[in-house]
């Protein structure tokens, strides 16, 4: 297979990696959750707190806090039932029921499971599953694996030193029964998002978590006992007390001789499907994003942008925020025709700008410097915005300001351009686009890039739609776009930007739905 090809078709020609014939079997879906069996459990609170703000420091995190801190990540949230007319026409209707969580997901099938390494009084020391279904943690290994997981993250960042990581991994048939190939690009971003939220809990909680999108994968997936083909591993996330120090001398190791260093471990899950088809494409080009050595370890530079634009119109202060996180979280979702024609003012659109970039900065083990400038960026198609004239526009976050591309009304080729025509971009007044490197980093991270950059992606997207929910407002993320209109729209091609996805954002209506809690005490 021709993994350049696939990667452009991927993301410029997406109808070309899905078969025109695929059909879903939905009697034959996968839980949208892992359910390990026979594994020692530790229950974690069932009552959440009223609220979650930043607060004074815990002296040493506590199981309470750990438990807290999970299910504000990556807990279910709520259960739902949607009613939807018979497609034969008849007067009875269909309903759909759905498991949420704060995080959104693709298909709200959730392929990302978490993992993580804790050293807590009231636990063994160890690796554990974090079992959503359950709120509970499985132990999966019992022991100390400081020296073990930082010589995976080639000793940049010593585990002795914090109380424990979060590791993010993929489970490639949770999407791929639904999207096929495509699922791939849903799966990267899934897990930004992911990490997005994971970095504003981290905020309310007083952690000082590191992001490493580099690490030797066989050994870290054998350490979770994974076998790397069904599922395997896309961040370590270190959390400490502290902020955690740069170390900038790399460590050398190989994934073979550190997976040699402690014990294989079987385990079993139930999956569901009984049919779980092959995914090689998917399988091959992940095999190629694959870390043997720490020597393939890279740090990328911020490339100046030389940009000139005729018109730049300088936006107001932002409005103070709501600073109920708890709230911010739960009416946080993805509205469909449920938008309605509300006009959003200057203000309003700069405060979603600016607080979404402001707060998308992160520590990881990409950039050779802190406070470099983000590898991603917002631009946005806006209508009848008070004081903004309509078209397409570049934020510029250091200026705080917009950079005029082109005027006019673009959303007739937006709608277009979509592949299924579940939002009314009429009703939208800002049409935002995340835009990356047009590359995707290829020639410094190779194919592990393309995965990376959809990562960080999903984690401004995470910010976009938590600023919007604080802002009274929410946005509806869609990959189902023509990315080569979007590029020509924003000049794009000549900069060597893409569109990676696109968020509409603005007032909606409430939906129509059956909603109920899923803990005692949901906040």
């Amino acid at each position: 297979m021709d993994l350049d090809l696939f990667v452009h078709q991927l993301h410029f020609q997406n109808d070309l990696v899905t078969p025109p014939n695929w059909e879903v079997d939905w009697d034959d879906a996968p839980h949208p959750f892992k359910l390990y069996r026979h594994l020692p459990e530790y229950r974690l609170p069932y009552e959440m707190p009223l609220a979650i703000e930043e607060h004074s420091p815990h002296p040493t995190p506590d199981l309470n806090t750990i438990g807290y801190f999970l299910w504000y990540v990556y807990g279910l949230t709520q259960f739902n039932q949607t009613a939807f007319p018979s497609p034969t026409g008849e007067e009875s209707s269909e309903t759909m029921q759905g498991f949420r969580r704060f995080p959104p997901s693709g298909g709200g099938l959730y392929p990302s499971e978490l993992y993580i390494y804790l050293k807590l009084e009231e636990l063994p020391y160890g690796i554990y599953h974090y079992d959503v279904a359950h709120h509970r943690l499985l132990l999966l290994r019992k022991g100390n694996f400081d020296s073990y997981l930082t010589s995976a993250l080639g000793n940049s960042s010593p585990l002795s030193n914090c109380f424990g990581a979060v590791i993010i991994t993929t489970m490639f048939w949770k999407n791929f029964f639904k999207y096929h190939n495509f699922s791939y690009r849903l799966q990267g971003l899934d897990a930004g998002v992911l990490m997005g939220q994971l970095l504003e809990v981290s905020k309310r909680c007083c952690f000082h978590p590191k992001i490493h999108l580099q690490f030797l994968d066989q050994a870290v997936n054998h350490l979770l006992g994974l076998d790397g083909t069904e599922e395997s591993t896309y961040a370590i996330i270190p959390l400490s007390e502290h902020k955690i120090a740069r170390d900038e001398t790399l460590g050398k190791y190989t994934a073979t001789a550190l997976s040699e260093a402690i014990p294989e471990i079987k385990t079993t899950h139930v999956q569901r499907s009984h049919n779980v088809l092959p995914f090689p494409e998917i399988v091959q080009l992940h095999h190629e994003t694959l870390m043997e050595s720490t020597d393939l370890f890279r740090q990328l530079e911020t490339r100046e942008e030389k940009i000139e634009y005729k018109i730049k119109i300088a936006l107001p202060e932002p409005k103070k925020l709501s600073k109920d996180f708890a709230h911010v979280c739960q009416n946080r979702y993805s509205p469909e025709m449920d938008f309605s024609a509300q006009r959003m003012d200057h203000v309003q659109l700069a405060s979603l700008l600016k607080e979404s970039m402001d707060s998308y900065g992160y520590d990881n083990d990409l950039d050779k410097e802190e406070n470099q400038k983000p590898r991603v960026t917002i631009y946005g198609c806006f209508y009848q915005i008070d004081g903004i004239p309509n078209g397409a526009y570049r934020y510029d976050a250091t200026s705080h300001s917009l950079l005029l591309i082109k005027e006019g009304d673009f959303r007739f080729s937006l709608q277009a351009g979509m592949s299924l025509h579940n939002v009314n971009l009429h009703q939208v007044p800002a049409c935002l686009h995340i835009v990356g490197d047009r590359t995707h980093h290829k020639g410094e991270l190779g194919y592990r890039g393309y995965r990376i950059q959809h990562m960080e992606a999903g984690m401004l997207l995470q910010r976009i739609l938590l600023t919007a929910s604080a802002l009274g407002m929410n946005g509806h993320p869609l990959l189902g776009f023509d990315i080569n209109g979007c590029d020509e729209i924003y000049e794009l091609e000549g900069a060597q930007k893409t569109t990676i996805i696109q968020v509409p954002v603005g007032f909606h209506r409430a939906k129509s739905w059956l909603v109920g809690e899923s803990l005692g005490r949901f906040c």
